[in-house]
């Protein structure tokens, strides 16, 4: 599932990110060389951010 148009960052990549430490949205952007840019996408991010941190 695509996460964020803007950036095409797929919900693996967001799952990936936060398993590797990224604990924000932005963060997690970040570490895959990009940036929100529209901010539509960021409450979703998170969401997965938490709960991936939850499942760890």
């Amino acid at each position: 599932m695509v996460v964020c148009v803007c950036n095409a960052i797929r919900e693996c990549q967001v799952r990936e990110a936060a398993r590797a430490g990224s604990t924000t949205a932005c963060q997690a952007y970040r570490s895959l060389g990009r940036q929100p840019k529209c901010g539509q996408c960021t409450p979703f991010a998170r969401a997965i951010i938490d709960d991936e941190r939850a499942a760890a």
